[in-house]
């Protein structure tokens, strides 16, 4: 069997998101069944009425509704893709998807916030210091800079 490193997952990951979001964006639900897990973990921070992707996935809404277009699409090792983007002055969305064999297993939605990713490795025990908790994502909402976000820290 072949081995694959951890640049190819992350790009087999991307691309798959990449995917999801033009299949959504076509209304084409019954490809996007077959990205997803069918116990999905879903998580979601923001106000209530900004439940988009979940009414779009259980097809409680069209894909016309609201239109998830990413700015970007960035990969975090071999399991974590984040995407986020905006949709006007008042909507800034992040989007972290977890896959594994290709296959998206978790999902963490956040609106309106600010989000810092910061990788947090398990340390042996007596070990002291912060040099390994590295932030390896942070939002980029560029027209949105005149606001002021909440801001969350997501541990991965």
């Amino acid at each position: 069997m072949e081995e694959i490193n951890v640049n190819e997952h992350e790009t087999q990951n991307q691309a798959t998101v990449d995917a999801l979001y033009k299949t959504l964006a076509i209304g084409d639900t019954i490809n996007v069944t077959g990205i997803l897990a069918t116990d999905l973990d879903w998580w979601f921070h923001g106000p209530l009425n900004c439940h988009h992707m979940m009414r779009m996935l259980t097809g409680e809404a069209l894909h016309t509704e609201f239109k998830f277009e990413p700015r970007n699409i960035t990969a975090i090792g071999d399991e974590i893709v984040i995407a986020e983007g905006y949709e006007g002055a008042h909507v800034y969305w992040v989007h972290v998807w977890t896959l594994k064999d290709g296959l998206i297993t978790c999902f963490r939605e956040y609106f309106n916030t600010w989000l810092t990713v910061k990788e947090l490795k398990v340390q042996p025990v007596g070990w002291v210091g912060q040099k390994n908790r590295s932030t390896v994502w942070q939002s980029h909402p560029r027209d949105l800079f005149q606001r002021s976000l909440p801001g969350l820290m997501l541990a991965i």
